[in-house]
């Protein structure tokens, strides 16, 4: 469904990217953002599955100014080497990046950004820095809680599961505390870390359907 495409930010740097479109006119855009493994194959699917949905999708390599192309699995050194080159990214460029995504979709309408993992914190804080974002969907950001003071310029969602090691509830409880008055949050009973995705251990069909259903809800109606 979707092909690779390259972008350029506004400080003249290309990256690649992901994009797959609709079968219809774009009822508008969705920007989805990679976890520590890059844009792998998981991600690809996510971002036809979003066009299947009817959106113009694009998931763009937030790694390339590390490493070109990063691909990586879920298990053995795989989620090691992914944290070390998380390590070696900057905010303010991922977010340069961003925001070229967002510019090459925007035609099709307002767009959206989700993101997991490493992807749902960049996904808030794309609701706190990026103008062009008119609703949001983080799922599982560990970062999110030392954001949390930071109040997003569009309607949020956010999804955690009350199993998950790396965001204990204890820190998902700061983000329910700060923000539960404007963003909509959502706790999975018995969700790990990485619960919507289906090629991971940790993966949990009910949690990831249902959220997924929440999602395209608030798309639809932040979105149309």
């Amino acid at each position: 469904m979707g092909e690779n495409i390259r972008l350029k930010a506004k400080d003249g740097f290309e990256l690649g990217a992901y994009v797959a479109k609709p079968s219809g006119t774009p009822k508008g855009a969705i920007v989805d953002i990679q976890e520590i493994f890059g844009v792998n194959q998981h991600m690809r699917a996510d971002t036809d599955r979003y066009a299947a949905a009817g959106y113009l999708a694009i998931s763009p390599q937030l790694y390339d100014r590390v490493e070109p192309n990063v691909e990586l699995g879920y298990t053995g050194d795989e989620p090691k080497k992914g944290m070390e080159i998380r390590s070696k990214t900057e905010m303010d460029k991922v977010l340069m990046d961003i925001q070229a995504a967002i510019d090459h979709v925007k035609g099709a309408g307002k767009v959206g950004v989700v993101g997991y993992c490493w992807g749902g914190t960049l996904t808030f804080a794309s609701a706190v820095n990026l103008p062009d974002v008119a609703a949001a969907v983080a799922y599982y950001g560990g970062g999110v809680p030392d954001m949390a003071d930071q109040k997003p310029n569009c309607p949020t969602m956010m999804h955690f599961g009350d199993q998950d090691h790396g965001i204990p509830m204890d820190k998902v409880k700061i983000v329910q505390e700060k923000r539960g008055g404007d963003c909509e949050i959502h706790v999975y009973e018995g969700a790990g870390h990485g619960f919507n995705c289906d090629e991971r251990a940790s993966w949990n069909e009910a949690a990831a359907k249902t959220a997924a259903q929440r999602s395209l809800d608030f798309f639809g109606k932040h979105l149309g």
